[in-house]
């Protein structure tokens, strides 16, 4: 069975001389060496002083949310990955869907404006598959409402705009480093803050919140991360150059074989660099998306629908409501393999079992 992602592992005898190095060291969590470094690496490689390496993405946007003392609505896209809505939820706020853009199948900004009412207090979008929302629009909405804008960058690690990180962007910036990224530490994430003051108080909230031996500075939770997770961390930075050129060569040759077919692609953002995260591909109807889910499942090849079904209409604690784009696109949607091990023989059988349906 070929699946639709599949984590990149590094050799694991180098991986073994890490637990080696952690067993010698006596630290198992709680800011250890490996920790620190692979923070350190991080900011380097990125760019990005303010950068904190933090148990996962998910607790990343909770403490963003909670960072910037957010009450009340916040405006998000209803075709994300569930943690984004549940996140607002879960810190008390009300989730408002706004209907997404038909190109990018980011939030619109367009739609943002409409739903900003007395009680909006931020914006939180994602850069879905890793393509950058339109971040300029969405900063001067904005500023010109006094509102917060937080990004899920979940999808986007390594991605620029204009020159500069995807995560310089917004008030605060999230990424997800789970085994089904493209770059993983099993489990992890990073949280990415402008102001000098909110990343002062996320590096408390880290850590339930304790400034000193017995003195608590602010409201915490436990988000630290271990040190066999930034050992895996570690590891995986020395392969990134070789991860990204083998994602890119499937996603060149999946180009080239669909173009030919009445089938498209989502548009990249003009002046961001590429990421090869995922491999989206719009079909012209749901019945030839369900016609293609079968015929390669039958074929032993594992598809994913991300994301379906809409936020806005499948979640218990929230008011189902239909928004016209994002119910197209998720209806047309499909994500085909695309992680490090595919061999071309698996490529080629993907193309073909695909076009037979196109």
């Amino acid at each position: 069975m070929i699946l639709v992602n599949k984590p990149f592992y590094p050799p694991e005898e180098e991986y073994i001389e890490y637990v080696r190095e952690i067993w010698k060291s006596g630290w198992l969590t709680n800011n250890g060496p490996l920790v620190s470094e692979l923070e350190e690496k991080l900011k380097s490689l990125l760019k990005l002083d303010n950068l904190l390496y933090v148990s996962n993405g998910t607790i990343a946007l909770q403490m963003a949310i909670k960072a910037l003392d957010l009450k009340g609505e916040i405006i998000t896209t209803p075709f994300t990955f569930v943690a984004t809505t549940n996140s607002i939820a879960w810190e008390g706020c009300d989730p408002v869907f706004v209907d997404i853009d038909p190109d990018s199948l980011n939030l619109d900004p367009k739609n943002i404006e409409a739903a900003i009412t007395d009680k909006t207090v931020a914006i939180l979008a994602t850069h879905v598959y890793g393509n950058p929302c339109d971040v300029e629009a969405i900063d001067s909405i904005a500023k010109k409402h006094n509102l917060k804008v937080i990004y899920d960058g979940a999808h986007a690690f390594n991605v620029q705009v204009n020159g500069k990180s995807i995560f310089e962007y917004g008030d605060i910036s999230t990424c997800s480093l789970h085994a089904t990224k493209w770059f993983h530490t099993v489990q992890g994430g990073f949280i990415v803050a402008k102001n000098p003051k909110i990343r002062e108080r996320l590096i408390a909230m880290k850590n339930h919140g304790i400034s000193g031996f017995y003195s608590f500075s602010t409201v915490g939770t436990n988000a630290r991360n271990c040190e066999l997770h930034a050992a895996m961390g570690l590891l995986n930075l020395k392969y990134l150059d070789r991860i990204d050129k083998k994602r890119k060569a499937i996603t060149e040759k999946y180009d080239n074989a669909f173009k030919k077919f009445n089938c498209k692609r989502p548009v990249w953002h003009k002046n961001a660099t590429q990421t090869y995260a995922y491999y989206p591909i719009l079909f012209e109807s749901e019945e030839k998306l369900r016609e293609v889910i079968n015929h390669l499942f039958q074929n032993n090849i594992l598809t994913r629908r991300y994301f379906f079904p809409s936020l806005s209409e499948s979640l218990p604690y929230l008011p189902k409501n239909k928004f016209e784009i994002t119910d197209y696109i998720t209806k047309r949607v499909l994500c085909l393999p695309l992680f490090y091990e595919l061999t071309e023989d698996e490529v080629n059988k993907i193309i073909r079992f695909t076009s037979e349906c196109l």
